[in-house]
């Protein structure tokens, strides 16, 4: 097994957010309901980048932020109709935030 460090994001509604993490290029791995009704707590993937988006109320707050490494942002950016800016530390990057305000910071390191 890999060790890895998997970001908890806060979501209202889980099956509502999952089309605009498959838009950035993630895949439902699984998902887990204690009983009907309860909140659901879904895992997607995107390569080997693992987020876990949690309708349970403790798990995370809402408005957070974090960084995702990707080979190719501009690609990104243009999926989502914006363009990415060249950082002064080299970097290209977009910042994006998914339909319940949690920010998702995507960038390609200079080569």
């Amino acid at each position: 097994m890999t060790e890895q460090a998997i970001p908890i994001l806060r979501v209202e509604d889980a099956a509502a957010a999952l089309p605009w993490y498959e838009r950035l290029g993630f895949v439902k791995q699984w998902e887990h309901r204690f009983e009907p009704g309860f909140p659901l707590f879904v895992e997607v993937a995107r390569g080997q980048v693992r987020l876990f988006l949690s309708e349970h109320k403790g798990d995370a707050h809402p408005d957070g932020v974090i960084y995702l490494r990707v080979k190719d942002v501009d690609a990104v950016a243009a999926a989502f109709g914006v363009a990415a800016e060249q950082m002064e530390w080299g970097a290209r990057e977009i910042e994006l935030r998914d339909p319940d305000g949690n920010r998702l910071r995507i960038g390609t390191p200079r080569s």
